[in-house]
């Protein structure tokens, strides 16, 4: 990775709104008619959403060339609301026509969105995302899981263990001279072999290998490269579309033209709730959050029970009850939950089942516009 930038940021440029409007149509039939559309994503995306880029006349490097310093607290990723670029980009995967999303972003804000865990390559990392490197378990936070790199940048430990091995946990973070994950990496060039557009957005193009990714698909003579950034990049020249605009706006007419609606932001979380007997009247009652492909996702501060003075404050969330529990009986449990967007407290009723560890998913939607909660129970897995 190249983590360096000039004093003096390269010219930013704006394309008339009729010219950027122009493209917009033109990437709107190309998306409805193509057989497989990738984008590839840059900090550019998230600056509407309050995250800084990185070579930008206020970014984080250019900055630092200059010897100031950023005026950016990391926490701030945690509560950011991801932009109309990264709805767009859910919108246009549930339609069946964003085949793969590649991003150099770490912020977590593609997942967080909605993007599917099995459609993209967060090709730098996730602040969000730890793994253990000795059974490969991925772990899902909703606080930065980032090593603090007290006695090496190559020290990757955050200070967790693995609940499945007890291996040590790593962050994700591709630091300067790293290597990309190889899986990863293998997956966003397979598409760019398959892809006919590959729009890039909000992207300098000028960290390698990455940028080898949308260099393949504008160098392919059946393929089209179309890249949004404000500034010159170096493959500009490999593209057959080039726009001069913030992503937001190319997005916006974008979805206009293709008359899909660009969704509101919903913050989503799974919630499995086991009731396990141990006994007679001996009970345990386990609460976990899940992603949609299984992987654990930490999103809970504590969980309570109804009539009972204990709470559970960390993982993992079990809770012993010495009672006698009938069939089709109500657990009532009260969630905390992490508050990044003020989530308030939510209580949900467990209908308990005398069928030995039956789990209970359910999924817990919460707008950040009305600050409510909508819960729906989808199924019991055995």
């Amino acid at each position: 990775m190249d983590l360096t930038a000039p004093k003096v940021a390269k010219v930013e440029r704006f394309d008339s709104p009729e010219i950027v409007d122009q493209h917009a149509a033109d990437l709107a039939n190309q998306i409805k008619n193509g057989k497989h559309f990738i984008a590839f994503t840059g900090a550019g995306v998230s600056t509407s959403a309050g995250i800084p880029d990185f070579r930008g006349p206020e970014g984080a490097w250019t900055l630092r060339a200059q010897g100031k310093q950023l005026n950016f607290k990391s926490s701030t990723t945690l509560q950011a609301i991801p932009s109309p670029t990264h709805m767009a980009l859910v919108a246009l995967q549930e339609e069946g026509l964003l085949k793969y999303l590649v991003s150099q972003n770490c912020d977590g804000l593609h997942r967080r969105s909605g993007i599917s865990p099995g459609r993209i390559s967060e090709l730098h990392g996730n602040s969000n995302r730890e793994y253990c490197k000795a059974c490969g378990k991925d772990f899902i936070r909703d606080f930065r899981a980032v090593s603090t790199y007290e006695k090496s940048i190559r020290d990757h430990r955050t200070g967790r263990k693995c609940t499945r091995c007890g291996g040590a946990l790593h962050d994700t973070i591709i630091n300067f001279g790293e290597d990309l994950p190889e899986e990863a990496f293998n997956l966003a060039y397979d598409h760019a072999k398959k892809a006919d557009l590959c729009l890039v957005l909000g992207s300098s193009l000028t960290v390698t290998p990455a940028n080898t990714i949308p260099e393949a698909v504008g160098h392919r003579k059946k393929a089209k490269l179309a890249i949004c950034n404000l500034q010159k990049t170096p493959l500009d020249d490999d593209a057959s579309l080039r726009i001069f605009a913030r992503t937001d706006d190319l997005m916006i007419r974008i979805m206009n033209k293709l008359d899909i609606p660009i969704p509101t932001f919903t913050l989503r979380r799974r919630l499995l709730v086991e009731v396990e007997t141990l006994a007679k009247e001996r009970y345990q009652l386990r609460v976990c959050g899940v992603d949609v492909d299984g992987t654990p996702v930490t999103f809970l501060r504590s969980v309570r029970l109804a009539d009972s003075r204990r709470v559970v404050r960390s993982e993992p969330f079990i809770i012993s009850i010495r009672d006698s529990l009938s069939h089709g009986m109500q657990l009532k449990l009260e969630l905390e939950f992490m508050g990044h967007y003020g989530e308030p407290n939510l209580k949900i009723a467990h209908e308990y089942s005398a069928e030995a560890k039956r789990q209970s998913l359910y999924l817990l939607e919460y707008s950040p516009q009305s600050r409510e909660w909508n819960t729906t129970k989808q199924e019991d897995l055995v």
